[in-house]
């Protein structure tokens, strides 16, 4: 994987771990409830999910490569299409209400894990996703399992250290998150669109 397709492809992924999602959302949740310590659990969790995920996207559009040699340009420019319509329903989406959140009795570490990562296996929305996103930074003349390890080792570092300081900063950011919230859905939502507008045409 070139270098600058490598920057391109961390500065679209630091972009979508800011986005609301389950896991952004349990992560905050376990946070205020059992500390950012304990929820490195649930994070871990969450990041193991997401990289089983992006494995199983990376399958079918490995099949489709060697099928054809076209498979490429066409998965781009649906992926863009799709990108651009989560961008239009996360826009149009309603704010995040989140309930005040208290202390809770300590949860075991394995059940912390198994929650966050049944959040993130158990969205197969997220497989779509994936498979709209990964096929914008493919290059098909280099080894395509490697640039899976390389893309998959860097959306679950990011997404790890995002849903960490989530979790480390619950108390500051539930009350922002209740007051931004339209705007914040709306700047996530515009990302996304202009992810799917732009990417197709990146060589």
């Amino acid at each position: 994987m070139a270098l600058h397709t490598w920057l391109l492809f961390l500065t679209a992924v630091i972009g979508l771990s800011l986005t609301p999602g389950p896991n952004g959302l349990l992560a905050l949740t376990h946070g205020a409830l059992y500390g950012h310590r304990k929820t490195c659990w649930t994070v871990a969790g969450g990041m193991i999910g997401f990289v089983v995920l992006m494995a199983l996207s990376m399958f079918g559009i490995g099949a489709l490569l060697k099928a054809s040699a076209n498979a490429l340009l066409v998965l781009k420019w649906l992926g863009g299409a799709y990108l651009i319509w989560l961008g239009i329903q996360l826009w149009r989406a309603p704010p995040l209400h989140l309930e005040a959140l208290g202390p809770a009795p300590g949860k075991p570490a394995q059940a912390l894990f198994r929650q966050g990562f049944f959040s993130a296996i158990s969205n197969p929305k997220v497989i779509l996703f994936f498979g709209a996103f990964l096929p914008q930074f493919l290059d098909p003349r280099g080894d395509i399992w490697l640039q899976f390890a390389i893309m998959a080792l860097t959306f679950a570092v990011v997404e790890g250290v995002v849903e960490y300081l989530l979790a480390r900063l619950a108390h500051r950011i539930r009350p922002w998150l209740q007051r931004s919230g339209k705007g914040f859905n709306r700047c996530c939502g515009g990302l996304f669109a202009l992810m799917g507008a732009a990417l197709p045409m990146t060589r």
